[in-house]
């Protein structure tokens, strides 16, 4: 069940900036939702959703999940970590400023998000997003993320 850490405010998340605010539950990312993304975006990638390929090809020894699918789960992991509260009736995604697709997903790993906010202005966030995949040293995914309010 996600606990996410509640800020109250945009004045109390820019007190915070630079530590780490919170971290998501942990997620199984599955086959089955590998294949699903495969089927929205059109990338049947053997890599991606031929399993006795991968295990018999890759060097991973498995398929792995899209980067762009660990990516698509930023906003569940995000709300799972940090619940904002504020001045502002909305919040919209804003883009990147910087993404690198660190190491791999494996099918069946466990993946989490935590949230550490760079820069507070009274209408921008710039979150430090390091999403860890459970027992690896590498992180899957390390992005500038950035976050509007309206």
């Amino acid at each position: 069940m996600p606990n996410p850490r509640v800020v109250k405010s945009l004045d109390e998340l820019r007190a915070l900036t630079g530590q780490e605010v919170g971290a998501s539950d942990w997620l199984t990312v599955t086959q089955e939702m590998i294949n699903r993304f495969a089927d929205v975006t059109d990338d049947h990638q053997w890599i991606h959703v031929d399993v006795d390929r991968a295990k018999c090809e890759s060097q991973f020894g498995t398929t792995i999940a899209h980067g762009f699918l660990t990516l698509s789960l930023l906003p569940r992991l995000s709300r799972e970590a940090v619940e904002m509260h504020g001045d502002f009736k909305m919040r919209v995604n804003y883009g990147f400023n910087r993404l690198r697709f660190v190491s791999p997903v494996p099918a069946g790993a466990r993946i989490r998000a935590r949230m550490t906010p760079q820069k507070v202005t009274d209408n921008e966030v710039t979150w430090l997003v390091t999403v860890d995949v459970e027992g690896s040293e590498k992180p899957a995914v390390v992005a500038e993320w950035l976050g509007r309010f309206y």
